[in-house]
Parts: structure tokens; C-alpha cells; sequence
């Protein structure tokens, strides 16, 4: 087994954001190198936000103080000229619950708001919110004020025009304690189209059975995404090379998900479109960074916990060491799962102060080529035992528990108690 899918990497190894003409680039290349190994791919679009900020203003007053900002997508707009108001500092939920903040503009230490948060947001009313993002710790070059954007999740709640800044300067701006705060965002917001790679290996014997390897090849704004999810994509590439010649007796989809780092749009698209023939998805093998010199892997099954077993024990033959647990995990499995499909993601992750995701530090420099063959050999002898299997032995159901967690991640349920910080 090597089908040198490492080498894709370094053919994707760029920018490639939601709705972009550089995702749309780097799914032609998926598209391209699966039909080097003789297999037939395709595109599937399908909507996500796009947005286009017009004209945006922040000046803190009485001192006045300017620092770079940008504004924040999907958040909609202020009234022409800008709104002026009182400047608080919001530090928790029970800070926006207890004080009056109606009109005020509002500082949350924190770029991406917890949903509890933003629901009491919309109750108090502020005027606008000023977001803060990276680390107290970093120069303002180590940190990217990247065109962060709402998520439907917040904005079908409500609209709250907002800005972001770099955290240190939160920091030195409430150390001067300004009084009021000018914001002033003006954007059009509209709909761009992202797309899914999908290509098929059909069985041999059950072709009504469908396997679905996922990874998402999107990247966030400056970031090449080596490591979240260049690996992963290439991983389900080298596992395509691997049935492309060794026939499998159930059919293979393989999608390539775009619009990931934005919520999982892609795998939600892809049961979407897919839902008349969801029936005879009986797996969902995703796979979201591996490859990355320190770490450890881990897999996360939202499946009966014999599959836990199953990979354990198959760990233990093959001399693989792999941390397994039941529950879900934020990427493309989750969708799969809530459809009723079985599903798992493996993964590799970095210690705290390894490899990073998310920002420009994400390169390829902090990936092992023997580490990533390594995961995907394993990858592709889990798959190829189930694949190739007299009678499919994993239960076409979700447990309770599993559902449970579905429910609270995808919002359809609140946890008790505070919740998590925000």
C-alpha cells in the first residue's frame, strides 16, 4: 500500500475557503487525481453565505483610540453613518442577563459566540459588538484578523452588527476604560455556491450497500490546511487508489466536502441530496487530520459500542495504538450519523504546543509522511475487514446516548447547568 496521495497534498497546499474560486480549484485537482486511478468524480454545489463588507469604522472615544479591525460577515449593518453609544464590557451570560446593555456597544472577549450567549444577545439588544480574537501573549503580527463571519446559527436568531479586534488590544483598550465607541458596517450579503467532490468504486457482490469515506478539503481564511483537512482528503484519495485496484463487494462513495469550517455544510448538503438513497449508506468512514509528527491517534464513533470494541481489538492485532471512544465528533461524520447512517472519524491529534490548525501556522512542516501511511494503512484494513465482510456486522442503528449528544450539538437541545465558558 502507497498510492503516493502524500504528493496531492502538495498539490492543495493553498488557501482554499468556503465558496472561493480556490476551493473550487483545489476540487477539480480531487476530482482530476480520482480519475487518474480510473475512477469517474464529480461535482456537487450547493449554497453557502458569501458577503461583501462595503464600508466599516471603529474609533473608541474619551480617549479616543484606533486599532485595525475588520468587520465581521453575516452580521449584518448599522444605520448609514454608524451608530455611536456607551461602551461595555460583557463578561459572561449572567453579565448580559444582569446589566442593561440595550443600545450599548458591547465588547465579548471571545470571536466565536457561544449559542447561549448570543440568544441572550438578542434579548438585552446591544447596538453592535466588538469581538476579540487570538492571544494576549501574541504580537499583532503573529495574529490574523481573518474575515471571521456569523454563523446561521447566530443569525437566524438575529443580526447584531459586529467588528472584530486582536485580543491584546482588547487587553490596553480596557486598560484606558473608553466611554462610548463609534461602529459603523455597511455590507451586501448573498449566496455563493461551494461544492462536493463525490466519486464511486461500485461492489461487486452487494452493491446496495453503500460505504461512504468523507473528508473535507476546505481550509479557513490563511491558512493552506496541511494538517485540517489537506491529510484527511489526500488519506480517503489513497484508500480510492487502494479499491480502484483491489475491488471491494460493497460500493465506495468517496466525498470530498467543501464548506466544513463553516458547519459542516457539506456533509449537510451531501445527506441532503442524497436522502432517497441514505437506505443503503450502511457506514460513514470520515477522516479529519492525521499525518502530523507529534500526536496520537484517536477514533470517535457514533455507532453501536461494539464497533468501539471492534477497532481496539483490531488495534491490538495490527499493532496500531489508537485512543477509541463512543460520542461525536464536530466534523463531517456528525451529519451522517444524525441521518441514521453508522458513522466514525478517525483523526491524529496534536499535543497543546504541537502542530496548530486554523491560522497560517498550519503547514506542512509539522506532518510525517511515515505517521500519515502509517494511519491510512490502518485506515484501509479496518475498511477493507468491513467491506469485504460475508453478512455488513455493524447494526444500522444510532443508541440513545448517541442521539442524546446529536441533539445538544446540533442545538435541537440545551445542556443544564452554565454551560461552557464562552
Amino acid at each position: 500500500m502507497n498510492y503516493n496521495s502524500f504528493e496531492l497534498l502538495k498539490r492543495i497546499y493553498f488557501v482554499r475557503t468556503s465558496g472561493s474560486q480556490e476551493e473550487l480549484k483545489a476540487a477539480n485537482i480531487i476530482r482530476q487525481a480520482c480519475e487518474t486511478y480510473g475512477v469517474a468524480a464529480h461535482l456537487e454545489a450547493f449554497p453557502v453565505d458569501g458577503y461583501k463588507v462595503n464600508k466599516a469604522e471603529l474609533k473608541f472615544l474619551d480617549p479616543d483610540i484606533e486599532v485595525p479591525f475588520v468587520a465581521v460577515g453575516m452580521s449584518g449593518c448599522t444605520p448609514e453613518g454608524g451608530i455611536t453609544a456607551d461602551f461595555v464590557y460583557v463578561t459572561s451570560i449572567e453579565d448580559a442577563k444582569l446589566n442593561n446593555i440595550e443600545g450599548k456597544i458591547c465588547l465579548i472577549h471571545n470571536k466565536l459566540i457561544d449559542n447561549k450567549l448570543y440568544k441572550q444577545l438578542i434579548k438585552s439588544k446591544p447596538a453592535a459588538l466588538v469581538l476579540a480574537c487570538g492571544d494576549v501573549y501574541l504580537e499583532a503580527d503573529e495574529v490574523d484578523l481573518d474575515p471571521y463571519k456569523y454563523r446561521e446559527r447566530h443569525y437566524s436568531l438575529g443580526k447584531i452588527p459586529a467588528v472584530c479586534i486582536r485580543m491584546k488590544d482588547a487587553e490596553q483598550i480596557m486598560l484606558k476604560a473608553p466611554k462610548k465607541v463609534h461602529v459603523e458596517v455597511q455590507q451586501d450579503e448573498f449566496k455563493v455556491d461551494s461544492h462536493n467532490v463525490v466519486a464511486e468504486i461500485r461492489g461487486e457482490k452487494y452493491p446496495d450497500e453503500i460505504i461512504a469515506f468523507s473528508a473535507h478539503y476546505d481550509s479557513v481564511p490563511y491558512s493552506r490546511g496541511a494538517y485540517d483537512n489537506g491529510t484527511g482528503s489526500t488519506c480517503i484519495m489513497e484508500a480510492l487508489g487502494y479499491f480502484a485496484e483491489h475491488k471491494p463487494a460493497r460500493t465506495l462513495r468517496f466525498v470530498w466536502c467543501g464548506s466544513e469550517e463553516e458547519g459542516l455544510l457539506g456533509s449537510k448538503a451531501y445527506v441532503e441530496q442524497h436522502k432517497d438513497e441514505l437506505e443503503k449508506h450502511v457506514l460513514n468512514i470520515n477522516v479529519d487530520m492525521v499525518g502530523v509528527t507529534l500526536g496520537s491517534d484517536i477514533a470517535v464513533v457514533s455507532a453501536e459500542e461494539a464497533l468501539v470494541n471492534y477497532i481496539r481489538y483490531l488495534s491490538y492485532q495490527k499493532g496500531f495504538p489508537i485512543s477509541v471512544r463512543s460520542g461525536v465528533y464536530s466534523s463531517d461524520s456528525t451529519p451522517f450519523a444524525d441521518k441514521g447512517v453508522p458513522a466514525l472519524s478517525f483523526a491524529r491529534m496534536s499535543p497543546r504546543g504541537g502542530a496548530s490548525i486554523h491560522s497560517r501556522r498550519d503547514v506542512i512542516d509539522h506532518l510525517s509522511e511515515d505517521n500519515y501511511y502509517r494511519t491510512c494503512e490502518f485506515i484501509e484494513q479496518f475498511a477493507e475487514s468491513l467491506i469485504n465482510s460475508f453478512k455488513f456486522p455493524v447494526e444500522r442503528t444510532i443508541p440513545d446516548n448517541i442521539k442524546e449528544e446529536l441533539d445538544y450539538y446540533n442545538l435541537r437541545k440545551e445542556r443544564k447547568g452554565p454551560g461552557r465558558p464562552f
